[in-house]
């Protein structure tokens, strides 16, 4: 059996209909898990899904807006009634309305952030872990960021929401490893989606990020779908309380070099 084989796996995914939660949500249906894909638009989550059936996988589509309470029970609910359980939980849904210093940073914007990208994983986790209990164990993944090791004088309190994301896989890791239950981080650095487009439509940055990176590029979805099969999988079974950097090398060491 491949070490990387999820056949038989129910594996939800949030903000799966785009970027990086799209190409974790359709690698780990190639790798034989049931996928449910979700995001706040459920027609849209129906055409994903629809696409990954058609490609020979199985999914279904359950719309979810995660700052709400009651749609993340829904969730875990209707995936419980549909497939049986829950063996992977895939936390990427998150958000990012202000860029700038957080001295005028908006109270409202502060709570969008911290409420989505931190509550709504914590009450997540809390909702699924009893679920993939039930199937012997498994494996809780939340997409991070590269923001929550380093300061930023741009993107200060989303930094703050993704550092404390990586608390949270630790202390589900220690809560929940004697039941068999994986948690762990993925903190890409800049990828090339909707949500980063800001950044990397922006030719400064994009051109001073590529020059400072290591592997000279920026990253792609497929390049973090890859690391989160690879964490839902029997290849990721002793790896727990981590966060896996996706980012070319930038936060290990910048290259410098003449413009």
């Amino acid at each position: 059996m491949s070490l990387f084989d999820l056949t038989g796996k129910v594996a939800v995914v949030t903000g799966s209909t785009k970027g990086i939660g799209l190409a974790i949500a359709q690698r780990m249906a190639e790798h034989g898990a049931k996928v449910v894909i979700s995001s706040r638009k459920a027609e849209v989550c129906e055409q994903v899904a629809q696409g990954i059936r058609d490609a020979g996988g199985d999914a279904v589509a359950i719309p979810c807006h995660v700052a709400h309470k009651d749609q993340l029970q829904a969730l875990i609910d209707g995936t419980v009634a549909q497939y049986g359980g829950i063996d992977v939980l895939v936390g990427n849904a998150g958000v990012n309305p202000y860029f700038g210093p957080s001295l005028t940073m908006p109270d409202d914007a502060y709570e969008r952030v911290m409420n989505t990208n931190v509550r709504s994983n914590f009450w997540l986790c809390n909702m699924a872990a009893p679920h993939i209990a039930k199937r012997g164990g498994g494996a809780i993944i939340i997409v991070s960021s590269i923001g929550g090791l380093r300061g930023s004088d741009k993107l200060g309190v989303y930094g703050i929401s993704k550092a404390a994301d990586m608390q949270l896989v630790r202390n589900v890791a220690v809560e929940w490893g004697p039941k068999n239950i994986r948690a762990n981080c993925l903190a890409p650095g800049i990828i090339r989606t909707d949500f980063a487009r800001a950044l990397w439509e922006n030719p400064a940055i994009a051109s001073k990020r590529c020059r400072e990176t290591p592997l000279q590029r920026l990253g792609e979805p497929d390049d973090v779908a890859g690391a989160a099969v690879f964490l839902a999988s029997r290849a990721g079974a002793f790896i727990s309380g981590q966060t896996l950097v996706i980012d070319g090398g930038v936060t290990c060491g910048s290259l410098t070099s003449e413009e």
